[in-house]
């Protein structure tokens, strides 16, 4: 390394991302950023320090031993970047009243809506960035302000409350039953046509808990996309498994076999703990955490 003075401590975000995924891609898809770009951060940051971080394999990139001990100082670095950013974004939100919450996207689009309305009108002075994406964000690199999840987070520094359960049930729209028939059975299932997941194995493992083990093949459709099985379902397509809380927004869907126990989800709230102390920050917090409970 030729001098202090020439390191450049924005290259180091780069480098951990090309560590923890293990390719240019998903490093430059965990920032947000572009392979060129990422790659020609760690090509400058190997120049300043003057060896190899990494190998290029056809597996990826694997870290050399230098990396490897360089890697705890970098995450130290970005530790103290990311509690500095926190400070900076909770005194900011309390002059602008922004706030920035992440939700899964059926929740984003079913759930949340109708709830930051009424918050509008409790809350006129709050602005909300919404992050609808079934990543999950992490709050420690100031993602998000406020997380709503389906697993607890395991970061000690975070806050996090559980705030209810969403509840899940097979469905239909009528005129799919009317063209196809009632099932009685949990066997029934395995005549029927159904709308499941492509990647997601839940469904698959779930169903030999009620006794009608399920294989992909099963599903006429398929995708990982919650919001896709809902559109298929109302357009009659199939039999789905949904949210209740969704369900209840078509009242042409009509709940099937109600004595599926499928296991509820937990809905847990999110907050890293220097965050919440912003005004307008613990303001939207109470109110989701009340809002969500009761729709649920």
């Amino acid at each position: 390394m030729n001098s202090s003075t020439d390191f450049d401590w924005r290259l180091i975000p780069s480098f951990l991302a090309a560590l923890d995924r293990g390719s240019l891609l998903g490093a430059a898809r965990m920032l947000g950023s572009s392979q060129p770009t990422v790659g020609r951060h760690i090509m400058e940051l190997e120049t300043q320090l003057g060896t190899v971080l990494f190998e290029r394999t056809g597996r990826g990139m694997q870290p050399t031993a230098m990396a490897l001990r360089l890697a705890d100082a970098a995450r130290a670095m970005e530790a103290g970047a990311n509690a500095l950013a926190r400070s900076l974004s909770g005194a900011l939100s309390v002059a602008s009243g922004t706030v920035r919450v992440s939700a899964s996207q059926p929740v984003s689009v079913h759930l949340l809506p109708p709830l930051l309305a009424q918050m509008r009108q409790a809350l006129p002075d709050v602005q909300i960035e919404l992050v609808s994406s079934n990543e999950v964000s992490n709050l420690l690199r100031r993602e998000a302000d406020i997380a709503v999840r389906m697993v607890p987070p395991q970061q000690a520094s975070l806050v996090i409350k559980r705030i209810g359960k969403v509840t899940l049930g097979a469905y239909a729209h009528r005129d799919y039953l009317r063209r196809r028939g009632v099932p009685r059975e949990a066997s029934d299932l395995l005549s029927h046509d159904l709308i499941g997941f492509d990647r997601d194995d839940s469904i698959v493992r779930g169903s030999a808990a009620f006794g009608t083990p399920l294989t992909r093949d099963a599903f006429c459709l398929r995708s990982d996309d919650l919001n896709v099985h809902w559109q298929a379902l109302r357009a009659g397509m199939g039999i789905g498994f949904v949210a209740d809380y969704i369900a209840r927004t078509d009242t042409d869907v009509v709940r099937v076999l109600p004595a599926l126990k499928i296991p509820p989800l937990p809905v847990w709230l999110a907050v890293h703990r220097e965050i919440r102390s912003s005004h307008w920050i613990r303001q939207v917090y109470d109110f989701l955490a009340r809002s969500i409970a009761a729709a649920l």
